[in-house]
């Protein structure tokens, strides 16, 4: 039986191995894929174990995208652009590193039908998705894109592979028609990120890359002031079912029934 897994941390709130295990099942593929919380120190051996066979491929999430190549043997083009990786598999003996996200967001905006053609996107955070954030919405033809983190110094630290990002301070808000949550604020019940949503209006677009919980509160502001509101879902089933081709060499069905498996 094949083994995958998710590492991350924190890892409860994943759904990774409810949307992989229906697709395994769907598919009859003899294969198992679990979530394990991990701690930075744990990352070398659990690669190593994708080396010896024991595992067959991992995800990668939140916050180990950019530490775990410093283990891997390769990486692909997309991986390679971001400097972040979400799939890891074994290929001709080596440990290949891939980026699922670049596409996974492209896929969940054209999903809800949102052109960010010429729109100015104002991103919060700074951390392992964000690049594959800026390269999807770049390809897609967005006029300008903002950056704020809580620690500027991540956000400059990006400016140096995208040199035409605006860095603004935390807590200022520019003019933009898009907003994406790229933090993990929102993942607690409580959690809460401090904007103006007043005097930001109605009208733009809120998206969260957050899909569990499916309504943060950044989201539930944003629907509160007439503007649309999307969670992450989308992009998170677009960005598994690359990983599930790769892995499986299938094309897993995204219907209704996978769509609801996360509600």
């Amino acid at each position: 039986m094949k083994k995958y897994l998710v590492i991350g941390n924190p890892i409860e709130h994943s759904l990774s191995s409810k949307l992989h295990n229906h697709w395994i099942k769907k598919n009859n593929i003899d294969a198992v894929y679990d979530k394990k919380l991990l701690n930075e120190n744990d990352i070398k051996d659990i690669i190593f174990q994708v080396k010896k066979g024991e595992i067959n491929g991992i995800n990668v999430t939140v916050p180990f995208k950019k530490l775990v190549i410093t283990f891997l043997d390769e990486m692909s083009p997309e991986a390679n652009e971001s400097q972040s990786v979400n799939t890891i598999y074994k290929e001709n003996n080596k440990i290949v590193g891939h980026n699922t996200d670049i596409a996974g967001f492209e896929l969940g905006l054209r999903h809800f039908k949102y052109d960010v053609t010429d729109k100015k996107v104002f991103i919060l955070g700074g951390g392992g998705v964000v690049p594959s954030i800026i390269l999807a919405l770049k390809k897609m033809g967005a006029s300008k894109i903002i950056i704020s983190n809580r620690t500027k110094l991540k956000a400059e630290d990006l400016k140096k592979s995208f040199a035409d990002l605006e860095i603004i301070d935390w807590g200022k808000t520019p003019e933009f028609h898009m907003i994406v949550n790229a933090t993990s604020i929102g993942l607690k019940k409580d959690d809460e990120i401090k904007l103006d949503y007043a005097d930001i209006g109605s009208n733009k677009f809120f998206y969260d890359v957050i899909y569990n919980p499916q309504q943060t509160n950044f989201l539930k502001k944003g629907k509160m002031f007439g503007n649309k509101t999307e969670n992450g879902k989308m992009m998170f089933i677009y960005q598994a079912h690359q990983a599930f081709t790769i892995w499986h060499k299938i094309i897993p069905e995204i219907d209704n029934e996978t769509i609801k498996l996360l509600d």
